[in-house]
């Protein structure tokens, strides 16, 4: 075999497994109309519509620090970071530093103002 690769299988000792622990709620990929989304909590496949929009807010009056903001319109300039309305996704969103990463932010960001924007939609539905 010159200058060709095997396919590599699925299985075997160097799968991909999944870091989340398994879930009970588990909910089909969407087939319907309409673009779909990964929520940087769970990696796991949605409708944009299903889904909260992350953007960095630099037209803040302290331009040195940008602050995260949900998109609610979802049409916010710049990169975004998609997330499931479940304290589950956002906890591991943190755990694994997946919104700075996903925004291509260098640090921590804070996580306040996504968590409480959960819990009113969490109170509202509920």
């Amino acid at each position: 075999m010159t200058g060709r690769r095997g396919r590599l299988s699925s299985t075997g000792p160097r799968a991909r497994t999944s870091t989340m622990p398994p879930d009970t709620t588990t909910r089909p990929v969407p087939t319907g109309p309409g673009p779909v989304r990964t929520c940087v909590g769970c990696r796991e496949r949605d409708l944009r519509s299903a889904l909260l929009r992350l953007v960095l807010d630099r037209s803040g009056a302290s331009t040195d620090e940008p602050r995260l903001v949900v998109d609610a319109g979802r049409s916010l300039p710049g990169r975004g970071a998609w997330l499931h309305a479940s304290t589950r996704c956002l906890e591991a969103a943190e755990r694994r530093r997946a919104v700075p990463r996903a925004l291509r932010v260098a640090g921590p960001l804070d996580l306040a103002a996504v968590r409480t924007v959960i819990e009113a939609q969490a109170e509202e539905h509920g």
